[in-house]
């Protein structure tokens, strides 16, 4: 879980950086998926949010995460579950 966020902490602070040397363009689609997929990990309480996170023990999530589990917490964990109308009210939301 600390490298977890140690990596959202990382990411956030190279986007941050990103964005203000880009602040004409703004973040491209696939940076702005990749912020909506680091927050929708943030979220999750658990330990387990995605296939490929490291449960406790060290061993990979797989299908124990909580993104294969039926029923179970809805999380963005790959670019493909990210959809454009996301990306889109994403933009909306931060326009400034």
């Amino acid at each position: 879980m600390t490298k977890t966020v140690t990596a959202f902490v990382a990411a956030f602070a190279l986007l941050s950086a990103f964005s203000v040397c880009a602040r004409e363009t703004g973040p491209t689609d696939p940076a702005i998926a990749q912020i909506l997929i680091e927050n929708s990990i943030a979220n999750y309480s658990g330990n387990c949010p995605c296939p490929y996170n490291a449960a406790r023990n060290g061993s990979r999530c797989g299908k124990r995460s909580a993104y294969n589990r039926a029923g179970g917490y809805s999380l963005l964990c790959f670019k493909e579950d990210v959809s454009k109308e996301m990306v889109q009210e994403y933009r909306e939301r931060t326009k400034g």
